[in-house]
Parts: structure tokens; C-alpha cells; sequence
């Protein structure tokens, strides 16, 4: 079998061509353990899986490192849009890719024949509690005070999906307007470098106010436009970036007051910076970064 690993902001899975080749693949869930492993195997994040689709020009099948399968992975979908172009599987800049969280829209910003960054428009933010899904602790839409004791520290999460749920908490911030969150500023009050994120985030992961579990993002803000986020995806752990992550944690920014829609603002993550704006006329998010192809193989 074929794979290529591939990776956007150090986020990296190992890709499958489904569709020139249409492989099939008896039990995806064993083989995305399998080829996650990093002594073991490949090592990634997860798999995915590069398909045919009826309603779109291509579909995105996505296994987490520990099997489980995910609705959608922003810098996963980025590297699909270079996989296609890449290989000839289209030569359209623009594409559409079915995923569990509906059809994205694609723009390929392509240098000297490769796809170097990717647009993609990741959609409505979904904030109704029910459809993220989270159990609030009290009547509110959006969810954007949902307070719970992890261990030794207070979180107050605000609750975002972009196709998969996200809880995104605050955890210091040199804008005045962060101050209104003081029980929390004051109860952590840590550089994102120095938050304990495995601690706490594989608590959060599982909680019970979270149906299909969730992945957690803790967020540093430096100034409207600038901020550094820390992911705990669900089924993976912490990794170096997460794009439906930062789409919900500009989207929670905004909702509390700390950025502003139409103007594009930069998320910082351990493997780079992510570039999402929250469009008010269409209520869209759209997402900016890069893809990278890191080697091919065998298996």
C-alpha cells in the first residue's frame, strides 16, 4: 500500500489514494493506530483516507491515532487540496471536498506548479448547544460561560463547532477587555508555553458536559489581531496545530468581545501561524495556511 505523510503546521497524517487506486481497506480504525504509531509505524496524528465522492470532487475520510473517526480536520483538508493538485488528480484551483462535516470550498494558491498555501472556507460556526454538542450548565446560546473545577483550577469554556465540538477557554490576556474574566485571569494566569495543557485538557476531553467529547483549545491573547493558542484534540492529545481549532477559537474571541468579524487575525500555534477571518457577510470562516508534503512510501 501507497501512503504519503504530509503535514500543515506540523499537524501531520498519512494520506491514502482511494480514488485513482480505490483501495479498500478492511478495518480503517486498526490501521490508523497502526500507522500512527511513532515507534511502530509511520507516525502521525491519524490517517486519511482521499476518496471519490458523488457530490463533490473529492472526498476526505479522517482516523484520529487512536481509531476513532473525525467529522473534519482543518490543516488535514489543506494538505488534501495539495495531494489532489499535486498528484494530477485535478487541475481546477478551485475545489470541493466532501468530509463528515459537509462540503468545503478550496482555493489553491499554487508557486511554480505546487500548491504552497490553501484557503478554505470552513463554513458557518454551528453555536447551538445541541448541535456541537454540549450539556450548558445553564439556558444560554451561545454557550459562552459553561464554568468547570478541573482539578485545582476554574476554566470558563466557550463552546464552538466547525463540523467537530471545541471548548475554548481564556487563560490570559493583555487587552483590558480580558479583565471582565478575572475569577479565571486570576486562577491561572500563565504564559501559554507554561499552561500544563496535558493536565487538564485530557479532563475536559471526556467530560460529561460533552457528549462526543470535545477537543480543547487555551488561549493567550496578545492584541485583537494576534493570538497564541495550545489544542487538545480528541483521540489524539496535544498537537502541533489544529485548524477547526483556531476557527472556533477566533470565532469564541469574537463572541466574548476580544476580536472583531472581516478582519483577518493571526493564530499563533506551535507549529505556526494560521491566518482565519470570520466573514459577516456570508457568517463564513475561512482559514489560510500551509501544506507540506514530507516524504512518501510503502507499507
Amino acid at each position: 500500500m501507497e501512503f504519503t505523510k504530509m503535514e500543515g503546521l506540523g499537524n501531520d497524517y498519512v494520506y491514502i489514494d482511494c480514488y485513482t487506486k480505490e483501495q479498500k481497506i478492511e478495518n480503517m480504525s486498526n490501521l490508523a493506530q497502526t500507522i500512527s504509531n511513532r515507534h511502530f509505524g509511520v507516525g502521525s496524528d491519524g490517517l486519511i483516507l482521499i476518496c471519490k465522492s458523488s457530490i463533490a470532487d473529492f472526498k476526505m475520510r479522517m482516523f484520529n491515532s487512536d481509531g476513532s473517526e473525525a467529522e473534519m480536520c482543518g490543516n488535514g483538508i489543506r494538505c488534501v487540496g495539495k495531494f489532489v493538485y499535486d498528484k494530477g488528480l485535478t487541475q481546477k484551483e478551485e475545489i470541493t471536498v466532501e468530509t463528515l462535516a459537509g462540503i468545503k470550498k478550496l482555493k489553491l494558491n499554487i508557486e511554480k506548479g505546487k500548491v504552497k498555501t490553501v484557503r478554505v472556507d470552513m463554513g458557518q460556526p454551528i453555536l447551538e448547544p445541541d448541535k456541537i454538542p454540549v450539556i450548558p450548565m445553564k439556558n444560554e446560546n451561545p454557550v459562552k460561560n459553561l464554568e468547570l473545577q478541573v482539578l485545582d483550577k476554574k476554566f470558563r469554556f466557550t463552546c464552538v463547532s466547525m463540523g467537530n465540538p471545541h471548548a475554548v477557554a481564556f487563560i490570559k490576556g493583555v487587552n483590558n477587555k480580558l479583565q471582565t474574566i478575572k475569577d479565571v485571569e486570576e486562577n491561572i494566569n500563565k504564559n501559554i508555553e507554561e499552561f500544563d495543557i496535558e493536565k487538564y485538557g485530557k479532563i475536559v476531553e471526556v467530560d460529561n458536559h460533552f457528549p462526543k467529547k470535545v477537543n480543547v483549545e487555551f488561549i493567550e491573547i496578545e492584541n485583537e489581531n494576534y493570538m497564541k493558542m495550545r489544542v487538545w484534540e480528541r483521540g489524539s492529545g496535544e498537537t502541533l496545530a489544529c485548524g477547526t481549532g483556531a476557527c472556533a477559537s477566533v470565532v469564541a474571541a469574537i463572541i466574548n468581545g476580544y476580536a472583531k468579524k472581516n478582519t483577518p487575525i493571526t493564530v499563533k500555534l506551535l507549529g505556526g501561524n494560521l491566518e482565519i477571518e470570520w466573514n459577516e457577510k456570508d457568517n463564513h470562516v475561512y482559514m489560510t495556511g500551509p501544506a507540506t508534503t514530507v516524504f512518501e512510501g510503502k507499507l
